[in-house]
């Protein structure tokens, strides 16, 4: 191949610094588009109650110009829950980047590769069994910290069976799918042989709701999921050009032929995040 038609395979660059981006303005257009749409339903989804808001009266009052009664009920009401959802599903679409990015797969998310499941059979178990162990563990770092620990578990459990001398994206999706199953059967079993006021706390654990949310708990999502997407944003963009162990073919011509001018060899040296 020669370096003209290297150079029109590789999209243009744009360098801030020592950061580089490819520049693709269809998805700045998607990427916008889809950000209004969201201010759309969201504002929709906090006029909707018994008490309903006209969207006008919505935006006016997010942005200060309300009435006092639509202040109430928006701000104080039906804000949190609101926001909670909204951030809860940006740490889903997170998540879910993250492992198509990992698998190279886009039909990857954490259901398929056993990590929801995971978190699932940890926390039901902690509610249906009693104990001492259970009590302690419940107290002490909580049932959604429990959660989190058995679905990280689960995954590394999931990438540990899929290393053979790397990561292969269709093997770690196999082993992750048969780590769900297992995973969901225990749950299944939990349910089954617990007592019935155990398995209603299990089961609305389990579904989850956005009732009656705070703004305590808004800002710790919220928190969490920034200082998680920073992490996340550091690592998807390495420093410096390719090293020898990320080099492939598109990669070095990426580093030969285009990373003097402006460097976007990220989406050559990684492909989970062309």
């Amino acid at each position: 191949m020669s370096e003209t038609a290297a150079r029109r395979t590789v999209a243009p660059g744009v360098r801030l610094g020592r950061a580089s981006f490819v520049w693709r303005p269809w998805l700045l257009a998607v990427t916008l588009l889809l950000a209004g749409a969201t201010f759309l339903v969201f504002c929709l989804s906090i006029g909707v109650g018994d008490f309903p808001i006209g969207l006008p009266q919505v935006i006016a009052t997010i942005f200060g110009r309300g009435e006092r009664v639509d202040e109430f009920v928006i701000m104080d009401l039906r804000m949190p829950r609101a926001l909670a959802g909204l951030v809860v599903g940006v740490a889903l679409g997170l998540s879910g980047a993250i492992t198509q990015s990992i698998a190279r797969n886009p039909l990857a998310s954490p259901d398929v590769l056993g990590i929801t499941s995971g978190a699932s059979a940890v926390s039901v178990f902690l509610v249906t069994v009693s104990g001492g162990a259970a009590a302690a563990i419940t107290g002490t770092v909580g049932l959604s910290g429990a959660a989190l620990a058995g679905g990280l578990g689960t995954g590394l459990l999931v990438y540990l069976m899929a290393w053979r001398r790397g990561i292969e994206g269709l093997r770690l999706i196999l082993i992750g799918i048969s780590v769900s199953a297992v995973m969901e059967a225990i749950t299944t079993w939990l349910l089954v042989t617990a007592d019935i006021r155990d398995v209603a706390r299990a089961q609305a654990w389990l579904i989850g709701s956005l009732d009656e949310r705070s703004w305590g708990e808004v800002l710790v999502a919220l928190w969490c999921t920034l200082a998680l997407l920073a992490v996340v944003a550091y690592l998807a963009f390495p420093s410096g050009r390719c090293t020898s162990a990320t080099r492939s073919p598109r990669a070095w011509a990426c580093v030969t032929r285009w990373c003097g001018r402006s460097c976007c060899c990220a989406p050559c040296c990684w492909p989970g995040w062309r």
